[in-house]
């Protein structure tokens, strides 16, 4: 039971990080010369190393993802912090319905706005010299992972 619980915890950990560097990294659309991520759009000159960022657009789209994003990651802490308050205080033979709620939750916030960005990064960045940088990826990889480890919570009982 223990090692049962220490890798709920190692996985439920490993998806908050997905999502803080997913959110914080620059690196959600990515071209020559140029990084994008939720919070600006940083270029290189190409005389020297130097960066030149430059607030993102005030797009209602961009700011649904940042809200979105900002969301799951509090939803995701929120949830780690209800299972150690339930650890402790629930019955024998409870579940952990609150804090797999929660973590579904951020799930579904993160794919939420990864998909929205999706759709609508055209919009803001058009031409085909860009890739999906790795924190776009991260995000997507912190969604299924966010839903398993929801799953995990309402499905788990505790145990003495």
């Amino acid at each position: 039971m223990l090692l049962l619980l220490l890798g709920i915890i190692i996985l439920h950990v490993v998806v908050l990080v997905l999502l803080f560097v997913s959110t914080i990294v620059s690196q959600w659309l990515q071209g020559h010369g140029y990084a994008t991520d939720l919070w600006q759009n940083c270029t290189v000159s190409s005389m020297s190393s130097v960066h030149h960022c430059f607030a993102s657009s005030p797009n209602e789209w961009l700011q649904s993802v940042q809200a979105t994003m900002i969301l799951s990651i509090i939803f995701s802490v929120l949830s780690l912090f209800l299972f150690f308050c339930q650890l402790f205080t629930l019955t024998k033979g409870g579940r952990f319905y609150i804090t797999g709620i929660f973590q579904i939750l951020a799930g579904l916030c993160v794919m939420s706005a990864a998909s929205i960005f999706t759709v609508r990064h055209p919009e803001w960045q058009p031409g085909p010299d860009y890739t999906y940088g790795f924190a776009y990826i991260l995000a997507w990889v912190a969604f299924p992972l966010a839903l398993l480890s929801g799953m995990i919570y309402v499905i788990l009982r505790k145990r003495e």
